[in-house]
């Protein structure tokens, strides 16, 4: 990038929902390949000085392999696939992850760390040093669950003590559609409200996902939302959105943002991204400025 040192550049990389469940789970164990998700990824996702993803289903011993159903869990073997992506920071707050009751997150929690990789959210905040910048991670749930205002204040806050950047990851809002709004009765806190909330607090940077489709970006007060990635590793192939998603790539000079890159995937076989072609690529990318625009839009009405 013209007019930044390079040594000074931070590469921080983000995906869309990583579930190692249902039919993404059945094809590693059927290949015997746990990295196979990430076969045609993992090479840019590792060349990020931090990766972060959400993990939604838990690693369990004994994980029933099956392609149906809403209960989900994945072989803990799938951590094989993140330790090849290079993953740094695995957040784990959200709906599917305590399927298993509090064991499934222990010990996922321990596979994980095992492997390398931190996990963050429910109440674990992660602090990595990179090129002497200092970042933390938190993350939260909003799907299931009410979003506790005062608390995240307390945590983010006391995160910014700690640490030169805080990036905060959220599952949040209505599922299949662009424009981050509630489900009531599911998602019912207004997921705008809580990244404005997030940022006021304290919070540099926000990693959205759960909706399933690549939705708006938004800046607010100087500082970057991006409200979902889409999916990653998922087996949603009943349509083209589900297909569909981003990789952000967030670059800093030292603790400031700078830039941001799009990098849109499309998933195949139920269970592997791609990096999408130029035609799908342009589709994908246009869907996430339209949403943005009407994001904008709503704003302003609303102001």
């Amino acid at each position: 990038m013209k007019g930044y040192r390079r040594s000074r550049l931070i590469r921080l990389i983000a995906t869309g929902d990583v579930i190692p469940a249902r039919s993404v789970n059945y094809h590693m164990v059927l290949y015997n390949d746990f990295a196979y998700p990430f076969r045609r990824t993992y090479k840019y996702l590792r060349s990020g000085d931090l990766t972060l993803i959400n993990l939604e289903a838990p690693l369990v011993q004994g994980c029933p392999v099956s392609v149906y159903g809403m209960t989900f869990c994945g072989d803990p073997r799938a951590v094989q696939g993140l330790q090849l992506a290079g993953v740094d920071v695995a957040c784990t707050a959200n709906n599917h992850m305590g399927n298993y009751g509090e064991a499934g997150i222990l010990e996922t929690w321990s596979h994980l760390r095992y492997a390398g990789i931190s996990p963050c959210g429910l109440g674990t905040t992660v602090y990595k040093t990179v090129k002497g910048v200092r970042f933390a991670f938190l993350a939260y749930n909003c799907v299931g669950e009410r979003f506790d205002y005062p608390l995240a204040r307390t945590q983010i806050r006391q995160a910014k003590r700690h640490a030169d950047v805080v990036v905060v990851s959220v599952h949040w809002g209505k599922e299949y559609v662009g424009v981050p709004t509630t489900e009531p009765g599911i998602a019912d806190d207004d997921p705008q409200k809580v990244a404005h909330w997030i940022i006021d607090s304290g919070a540099d940077l926000i990693i959205g996902n759960h909706p399933h489709h690549v939705q708006a970006i938004e800046l607010y007060h100087g500082k970057l939302i991006t409200y979902a990635h889409g999916n990653f590793a998922f087996d949603q192939m009943f349509s083209t959105q589900t297909r569909q998603g981003v990789v952000g790539t967030y670059y800093f000079y030292g603790k400031k943002l700078v830039a941001v890159h799009y990098r849109p995937v499309f998933i195949y076989n139920y269970s592997q991204p791609r990096w999408a072609t130029p035609t799908q690529a342009a589709a994908i990318m246009n869907e996430m400025r339209t949403a943005t625009r009407v994001l904008a839009r709503r704003t302003r009405r609303s102001a």
